[in-house]
């Protein structure tokens, strides 16, 4: 039973250690883009999506490549997740005599070892879900990046105006898919502290630890000059054409 104590405050506190962290990274996304590398990239590519749709016929065949790159990554992560998703399911279908081992220092139960197996599969299932959805995402982009969106609107009528896209949406289209990419592979990172859970509370929990230091350092960026830049200078751009109209 003190065992089983260990897998009742480690592995809680070790998932919240996460939880909250993560709650934390989106509000600094949220708040304070420049301050994470997720926000500082996500305005690069609606900078990047402006730019291949400024002169669709030289950059279409390059943003296409891009696209199609990207999809690539998906598939090839959405093909691990599934296929570790069936291995865990063949392991939670083997006999259970063969779980219990001696290096195991917490619950050794057939119930704990079928949690910890399920786990496991809700990650990848979930990893294999979030990278479908970015192929979905990617796709529709690498048709939409290439819409002439200037000569249209400049030939179409008000009426017809209204149903083309502009490269804010396609903006907005590429960066979900890039979120739903970062989040599958996010879940790939969960499934690491729950495979050591199989090998007790204690792995399990201080590769919550680690993880949690390995995140802050690969998501949060000190040097933000380039991007606050910019902004400044659109900003200040926009108040010189303001003055100028006044």
């Amino acid at each position: 039973m003190e065992k089983q104590v260990l897998d009742y405050v480690l592995v809680p506190t070790g998932l919240m250690l996460m939880l909250v962290y993560h709650l934390w990274l989106l509000h600094q996304i949220v708040k304070h883009p420049t301050k994470t590398f997720i926000g500082i990239n996500a305005i690069n590519r609606r900078f990047w999506v402006h730019a291949m749709m400024e002169d669709v016929s030289k950059n279409g065949v390059l943003a296409v490549q891009t696209m199609r790159n990207n999809i690539m990554a998906s598939t090839v992560l959405a093909s691990m997740a599934i296929m570790l998703s069936s291995v865990i399911a063949l392991l939670m279908g083997s006999a259970g005599s063969n779980r219990t081992t001696g290096i195991v220092y917490g619950d050794r139960s057939e119930l704990g070892f079928s949690v910890k197996f399920f786990s496991i599969l809700v990650c990848f299932l979930l990893a294999f879900l979030l990278n479908v959805q970015s192929i979905r995402y990617f796709s529709h982009s690498s048709m939409l990046i290439n819409v002439p969106y200037k000569k249209i609107s400049s030939n179409w009528d008000h009426h017809h105006h209204n149903y083309c896209v502009s490269a804010e949406y396609v903006g907005r289209t590429v960066n979900m898919g890039s979120y739903y990419w970062s989040l599958g592979l996010r879940a790939f990172y969960f499934s690491f502290p729950l495979f050591l859970w199989i090998f007790g509370p204690i792995p399990m929990f201080l590769s919550c630890l680690v993880l949690v230091f390995m995140f802050f350092f690969l998501d949060v960026t000190i040097d933000s000059g380039r991007v606050a830049g910019a902004s400044d200078d659109e900003d200040h751009h926009h108040d010189h054409q303001d003055e100028e109209i006044r």
